[in-house]
């Protein structure tokens, strides 16, 4: 069954939306709502919503490295447009992180990891 929306509550929506937003929109999502406290994005019947919202607990954030989200993986083209993502991804607030050897992928596949200035984890995966 294909996920409907994920939903990301981060600490600074701007921050977030700088980032988040032009990964997004890459990756062939497109802005569709935006309200007071988030924006959500689509691409077909997926939605990522990134939302700063006044319910969250103050002083807790985010952490991969705790029980929850550790990261999202996003299908990429080719390995050419992880290296257009890569080139690009500092300059929008996201910092390259060494793959994790734990997790082999198969030969026949490319990957890149991102993470965001709040900690978030982003995977870019292509056929090589």
């Amino acid at each position: 069954m294909p996920i409907h929306h994920l939903q990301l509550w981060v600490p600074d929506l701007e921050r977030a939306e700088e980032s988040w937003g032009w990964l997004l929109e890459r990756l062939g999502f497109e802005l569709a709502r935006r309200w007071e406290f988030g924006c959500v994005w689509r691409q077909g019947g997926t939605g990522i919503v990134i939302e700063q919202s006044p319910d969250m607990v103050p002083g807790m954030l985010h952490s991969r490295l705790r029980p929850g989200l550790n990261h999202v993986a996003f299908h990429v083209d080719s390995p050419v447009a992880i290296g257009a993502l890569l080139a690009e991804a500092g300059a929008h607030g996201w910092t390259r992180l060494d793959g994790d050897t734990r997790h082999p992928l198969p030969s026949e596949t490319s990957a890149a990891y991102l993470e965001d200035r709040d900690g978030f984890e982003v995977e870019l995966i292509a056929p090589a």
